[in-house]
């Protein structure tokens, strides 16, 4: 679906592994769905958790964000409206280049060269579909730039991060995003600890068609609004979406 960024304010990351809101109408707020987490996700709550929030609202887009192509199907792919892949710059080298070469070599792949591969979707969509599969497949990537600013998270210790960038780093970070890597996103996660604006202003300088995500600790309406005073052209809210239901709706502008 196309996705016009000027819409889109507000982003809620859902975690598959965690149990959903009871009222799931709290997302008639939110602008996007970003479905994804690493500990305890899989394809099977990844689907289940897509589907239900399509089935709610057909017209929200929704991204999965997989950490590991494990957590990828044909039916993910399908349900979702598209793959966003993260390229952790401060993490080691398996969250940058590693998994993402392997992602696409599995990708362009032979069926029967892959039974069995950490990427199911493939082979069943080639199968299924021939060739244009890997086109389809590809088309529906969307690459986001980085950085990871907590490093007591477990977003920190899954991708490898050892330190912090300073605000002129992530204005590096944000630059390279843009003009040399091309990802349409870049992304400053803070994992649950809200980190203030100076990230933010540093990125937001650089950035002119990629958009600017901030994630981490947004509790309130006043955050949320600082944020975009700042720079971003979205926030992400995650935790209190699950845990305090209330509290997530004071974060929508």
């Amino acid at each position: 679906m196309p996705l016009d960024w000027r819409d889109i304010s507000h982003v809620t990351k859902v975690d598959p592994a965690e149990e959903l809101p009871r009222d799931l109408d709290i997302l008639g707020g939110t602008d996007l769905v970003i479905v994804g987490g690493s500990d305890g996700v899989t394809q099977e709550n990844s689907l289940d958790v897509i589907r239900r929030i399509k089935s709610r609202f057909p017209e929200l887009p929704v991204f999965q964000e997989p950490y590991s192509s494990s957590h990828v199907s044909t039916a993910t792919v399908d349900a979702s409206d598209y793959l966003a892949v993260p390229a952790v710059y401060n993490g080691d080298r398996e969250n940058f280049v590693t998994k993402h070469v392997e992602f696409f070599t599995e990708i362009g792949t032979k069926p029967e060269e892959i039974v069995g591969s950490g990427v199911p979707v493939v082979g069943e969509l080639i199968a299924s579909r021939g060739r244009e599969a890997v086109a389809e497949v590809s088309e529906n990537v969307v690459g986001e730039g980085y950085v990871i600013q907590n490093l007591d998270s477990k977003a920190a210790a899954v991708s490898g991060v050892e330190r912090t960038y300073s605000p002129d780093e992530v204005a590096g970070a944000a630059l390279a995003t843009e003009s040399f890597y091309g990802f349409p996103i870049f992304y400053i996660e803070y994992s649950g600890t809200y980190g203030g604006t100076a990230d933010v202003e540093a990125a937001a300088q650089y950035l002119d068609e990629t958009v600017l995500l901030y994630g981490g600790g947004i509790t309130s309406q006043r955050q949320t609004e600082e944020i975009l005073d700042a720079g971003a052209d979205a926030v992400v809210v995650g935790d209190c979406f699950h845990d305090d239901p209330e509290r997530f709706r004071d974060t929508l502008p």
